[in-house]
């Protein structure tokens, strides 16, 4: 695991981009490829306006990326909750990536059909035999101030979940269903990278960090190996 802290969201974001461009040149240069997981919320938008800007569009070969997600909100693609939605219009819309290498979340379908559909996809982008799992390149994930990651919630009925790649989810709190990935695919990543930013986050980032207080109930504490890159005010309650 490694920790590092920026300064400022701003340079949070440049840090962030650098990660995934030496990333996805590592992993293109080595196996052909670079699949990468994302996640959704403001912090990685910010992060994907970035690298769709011209001082990092032309450092990606866009062509050789195959984009999957954490997770997804049953809704549609152009629901305003969407998280393609969103990843759609700050860095998709601006990039040549071939549509065939764009793998939503069918979130309008009824949510086993879209949690089957898109293990289904998984499954044939990496060629996996049955009770194989998937190894992204990158997992891209998020932290919510409540300790969850991807759509895996305290108390949530798939925390437990290894017997398959997707599932669906109520979160009661939320009143909506969710599809997420299971936390063994996200174990099973090259690299893992927890995005993280603002004041909000920061007693459960020291809790996690320093194994203290409530971490165990923090769906976030299943993900192991996991590296961090947070700002000044998420880190403000670290001991350092």
């Amino acid at each position: 695991m490694t920790l590092q802290i920026a300064p400022s969201r701003e340079e949070l974001m440049i840090l962030a981009a650098d990660r995934l461009v030496a990333e996805a040149q590592t992993a293109i240069a080595e196996r052909g490829r670079w699949i990468i997981a994302l996640s959704g919320g403001s912090t990685p938008k910010a992060l994907f306006e970035l690298l769709a800007s011209p001082q990092y569009l032309h450092k990606i070969t866009w062509g050789r990326a195959f984009l999957f997600w954490g997770d997804e909100r049953c809704v549609g693609p152009d629901d305003l909750q969407s998280n393609y939605r969103m990843t759609k219009i700050a860095l998709i819309d601006h990039i040549p990536i071939p549509v065939a290498n764009v793998l939503r979340i069918r979130g309008e379908l009824a949510s086993e059909s879209a949690a089957s559909l898109y293990a289904h996809e998984i499954k044939r982008i990496f060629g996996l035999a049955e009770g194989q799992l998937p190894q992204f390149d990158t997992m891209l994930l998020g932290l919510g101030n409540d300790g969850h990651t991807a759509s895996l919630f305290p108390e949530s009925d798939i925390l437990g979940r290894d017997d398959v790649l997707v599932a669906e989810t109520w979160v009661a709190k939320l009143k909506q269903y969710r599809i997420s990935l299971t936390a063994p695919v996200i174990n099973n990543a090259r690299s893992k990278l927890f995005l993280a930013a603002g004041a909000d986050k920061a007693n459960v980032i020291r809790e996690l960090l320093e194994q203290t207080g409530n971490y165990q109930n923090y769906p976030a504490s299943l993900i192991r190996n996991a590296d961090w890159l947070i700002d000044q005010a998420a880190a403000s309650q670290l001991q350092r």
